[in-house]
């Protein structure tokens, strides 16, 4: 079962960014991990906006792979440099449809 990790960031100092997005990418797929997105273009089309500067949606296979991603040891230093220089709120989610009525997702 897929799951997708959904990091919602405010970027307070960006003195981390370079090194960040240089590497963790490399990070994220020797853990299975796929971007589907890290983008700052982010329109509020329903509710209250956000003062979000960047989100990105990353895809992995399993919550093992996700967790094993989190906690890599090489990504301890990229990690803590994010969360010093910004606000960020990791999310989880899986492939699944909650309602059960989407016939191609799996009933949550």
């Amino acid at each position: 079962m897929s799951v997708f990790l959904i990091a919602d960031v405010k970027v307070t100092d960006d003195s981390w960014i370079p090194e960040y997005a240089a590497h963790v990418h490399n990070i994220a797929e020797k853990h299975g991990g796929k971007y589907l997105s890290r983008s700052g273009n982010i329109e509020t089309v329903e509710g209250s906006d956000k003062d979000s500067t960047l989100i990105a949606i990353i895809e992995f296979p399993t919550k093992e792979n996700l967790m094993g991603f989190v906690q890599d040891p090489e990504y301890a230093p990229l990690s803590k440099a994010r969360q010093d220089g910004s606000v960020s709120n990791f999310h989880m989610i899986d492939d699944t449809d909650i309602a059960g009525s989407i016939p191609y997702l799996p009933a949550g």
